[in-house]
């Protein structure tokens, strides 16, 4: 069986390629070269996909012996998931690049071009498993991947591989050591979003969508409470940074509530105005079996690491409709709603309205 393993640079991925080997499969390592402006050093455990990332990713192939090769999927990367991020804060939405590099990249632009190759599947590091072909989440609870990954398509899960679902990182950082892939057993992991380095959301939004001035509005009493520089700088449930110029009348905090590009206008209003019981989605992919053709209980996610929401679900049509059990707080569209039945997998959609 040929597989291509996309290596980033990290140890997961490293080790991930190394399990394909050593399960006897062909193994063919790939970088994914996704910036147009590579730089030569990470900064702590920001960014990726630098020229540093791209030669982890090489010594790593050295020693396990596999052949290896750059792909440069920059203009993708770009046009993708990088547009998409702006134009989606640009719409007052609140979107993750990861389901979209995932479902973009890695599970379509990448395993397109493997299987016109002649491989068979793709691997990668991602902390999740495939259990029966279902996807599942990683025995690592505080590392799973499974809601990142629910976008991905029957067809695409078929054709993929997760050697690390079974171990904890301690696990996979120990089991590099022993490989001898000092290079990345001990390489921080990236975090937050991988094209903004330096961590600062705000100001890239602001470079590519520039100042916007507009009211803060209180949403009860419709007063203005203060003014902004770019609603793109707000996500639902924000309650640090509003900088109101004066204080509600009962003193209480307010959060951000809703965000309208038409208007420019950020409503802000007391924590229980966030709370919703009621969670719509396009874009549904659904993975775990027939599609149900009546209600179904079930547990939803509806942020990356998010806690499990007991949930009725129903399919209408291409929407996604769940019913909580219980109120929930901060819950923005442009996220994913992913639908469990115990640690499976059995669909997702993208959030469009919530209340």
């Amino acid at each position: 069986m040929r597989v291509l393993a996309a290596m980033s640079g990290g140890v997961d991925s490293a080790v991930a390629a190394a399990r394909a080997v050593d399960a006897g499969l062909d193994v063919t390592g790939v970088h994914l070269a996704l910036s147009r402006n590579a730089q030569s050093h990470r900064t702590g455990a920001r960014g990726c996909c630098t020229i540093e990332d791209s030669r982890d990713a090489r010594r790593a192939a050295d020693v396990l012996g596999i052949p290896f090769y750059v792909w440069d999927m920059a203009d993708r990367f770009h046009e993708d998931v990088i547009d998409n991020f702006v134009a989606e804060y640009a719409a007052g939405r609140t979107p993750n690049p990861c389901l979209r590099c995932n479902e973009k990249i890695k599970f379509s632009a990448v395993l397109d071009r493997a299987v016109a190759l002649g491989f068979d599947a793709v691997v990668t590091g991602h902390h999740a498993r495939l259990l029966d072909g279902l996807l599942t989440r990683s025995v690592d609870a505080a590392k799973d991947q499974s809601y990142v990954l629910a976008v991905l398509t029957r067809e695409q899960l078929d054709r993929s591989i997760f050697p690390l679902g079974d171990s904890t990182k301690e696990l996979v950082r120990a089991e590099a050591h022993e490989r001898g892939l000092a290079g990345v057993a001990d390489k921080p992991d990236s975090h937050d979003i991988c094209f903004i380095a330096d961590g600062d959301t705000q100001k890239f939004l602001r470079q590519r969508l520039g100042d916007a001035k507009g009211d803060i509005v209180d949403d009860s009493t419709g007063e203005v409470l203060g003014q902004h520089d770019g609603a793109f700088g707000y996500t639902i449930g924000q309650r640090k940074g509003l900088a109101l110029t004066r204080p509600a009348p009962d003193g209480r905090p307010r959060y951000v509530l809703s965000i309208t590009p038409v208007n420019n206008t950020v409503r802000v209003g007391s924590a229980e105005a966030l709370d919703v019981s009621t969670v719509e989605g396009d874009r549904v992919v659904w993975t775990g079996g027939e599609r149900p053709q009546g209600p179904i209980e079930c547990v939803v996610q509806v942020r990356a690491h998010g806690k499990e929401l007991p949930a009725v679900v129903t399919l209408r049509g291409d929407r996604l409709v769940a019913q909580l059990r219980g109120p929930e707080r901060g819950i923005a569209s442009g996220q994913a709603i992913v639908v469990y039945r115990g640690d499976t997998v059995l669909g997702s959609a993208t959030i469009t309205a919530a209340a």
